[in-house]
């Protein structure tokens, strides 16, 4: 089968946040069968240094007037996944962040830059494209990709499938609705059934409107969007569209997450062999400035510093946690009133340490040397970060939601792999993280909870399985269509 993955980010070219990880591991884990699997995002910087075996594919012209596109051909590092990069340096050539530029704001031509995405991924699902290869399925990701089903709606005629998976609800995509002339769609795309979302233009609504088929990226969040607490406004849509709405929940990449071969700790450790862990405690006190002692439990947390993060909780528990002999080492950057919050909590109390930035390798080496990770999202579509403390044998703290409550159990009853709250409120965080003090007092209990989440399978193959299904109907449906 053919695959074309759409996307704004992939790593190890470019990655924000969950979305990132994802599309640079379940391509690959659908390349391992006998998929023909195709990534395209755009020609960021980043991503033109980070490829290997560029080559000027197609030209794609100027279909929306904001300047001359074409395909790059490459591949990416590590796994060979082949990927198309959109190169149109007016839209894309600029440094930083994908979304927003240096003032923080996002760019003002994002519906532009994300529209172009998804015309050339929609343009590369017709037949008879220029690139020679026409995909069976064409699976878009979040708002930014949202175009390609409404494109591929209105052009009509013969085409791939689609699928449009939800990382994230929150982020819809919403422009002024003076943008639909420049997106090249016609004027009734501009309604209730269609893009128009409470007098605006939703790139993400078009990915839920015209999709064949969605998907979000765990059960419990598949069923909590349906509801007016957790469905941004789009509830109606999804309870409507609940036969096409499915929930898969993501993994991780295990080659690059795993504690037994990670380039980036200082020494190697499994379940049975936890020394390497003691050493990376060690060495992330001494990197984060906290004293080094191995008997102190230390919280950590990798994050983006929002308000859905439960970042607040953090601020109002931490100073009880180190009166009580813990420590905290947080890596994360985000909303400023978060990271001036932080850092204020950092002088305040000295057994509390705070990276604000973004550093691939710190984020391994908080994940190992931690005790307990910290995750008290108010909701969590899936995250990942968690699953990675679970491999790494670090017992995550999370609020029953979303891909949390389908990825920890709590560990009441002697059983479990980490510490569960129901409300997300700071009494709920504090209690949950007293339980894990108690708990890590007992180190016979800590270790046999350790080798549980450790134990735990968290790859990509299932989920590549159940994608595999999804594209299997859908090509099967249209070809047994009048």
């Amino acid at each position: 089968m053919k695959i074309l993955f759409a996307t704004s980010e992939a790593y190890p070219l470019l990655k924000t946040g969950g979305l990132g990880d994802v599309a640079g591991a379940l391509p690959t884990a659908l390349a391992k069968g006998d998929d023909d699997v195709r990534i395209i995002m755009p020609a960021y910087p980043q991503a033109l240094n980070a490829v290997e075996g560029k080559r000027d594919g197609p030209g794609l012209g100027d279909p929306l007037g904001a300047g001359e596109a074409r395909l790059i051909e490459a591949r990416m590092p590590g796994s060979g996944v082949p990927v198309w990069l959109v190169d149109c340096p007016a839209l894309f050539d600029r440094p930083g962040n994908p979304y927003v530029g240096p003032d923080g704001r996002d760019w003002p031509d994002n519906h532009l830059r994300f529209a172009m995405l998804s015309r050339a991924a929609a343009m590369l699902s017709m037949p008879g494209n220029a690139s020679g290869w026409t995909p069976d399925v064409v699976h878009a990701n979040d708002w930014q990709t949202g175009l390609i089903p409404a494109y591929l709606h209105y052009w009509g005629g013969r085409r791939a499938r689609t699928v449009f998976t939800v990382h994230n609800l929150q982020y819809q995509g919403l422009f002024p609705a003076t943008v639909l002339g420049e997106l090249g769609l016609p004027p009734e795309s501009y309604s209730i059934e269609g893009l128009e979302f409470h007098g605006q233009v939703s790139f993400l609504k078009a990915g839920l409107f015209y999709s064949d088929a969605l998907t979000t990226v765990s059960p419990t969040y598949a069923r909590e969007i349906q509801t007016s607490e957790y469905g941004c406004g789009m509830e109606g849509l999804l309870r409507l569209r609940a036969g096409a709405l499915t929930g898969v929940l993501n993994g991780i990449d295990t080659d690059d997450w795993n504690p037994e071969k990670d380039s980036r700790i200082p020494k190697p450790y499994s379940a049975t062999r936890l020394a390497g862990k003691t050493t990376a405690k060690a060495l992330l006190q001494r990197e984060m400035g906290l004293p080094e002692d191995p008997g102190a439990p230390l919280f950590g947390m990798v994050s983006r510093l929002t308000s859905q993060k439960g970042i607040d909780f953090v601020v109002e528990v931490a100073p009880k946690l180190v009166a009580r002999g813990a420590q905290v080492a947080i890596l994360g950057s985000g909303d400023k009133v978060w990271e001036d919050a932080l850092r204020k909590l950092a002088v305040s109390s000295p057994g509390v340490s705070v990276s604000i930035g973004y550093d691939e390798s710190l984020a391994h080496r908080i994940i190992a040397g931690a005790d307990i990770f910290m995750m008290p999202s108010r909701f969590e579509p899936c995250g990942l970060t968690q699953m990675y403390a679970l491999r790494y044998g670090t017992l995550p703290l999370v609020h029953h939601t979303g891909g949390l409550a389908d990825t920890v159990e709590d560990v009441g009853g002697g059983r479990g792999t980490g510490f569960v709250f129901n409300k997300p409120e700071s009494t709920a965080v504090a209690a949950a993280a007293f339980r894990a003090l108690k708990l890590y007092d007992d180190k016979k209990a800590w270790k046999e909870t350790q080798a549980r989440a450790m134990s735990r399978n968290s790859g990509w193959e299932m989920a590549a399985q159940s994608y595999k299904e999804l594209y299997t109907t859908l090509v099967q449906t249209r070809h047994e269509s009048p």
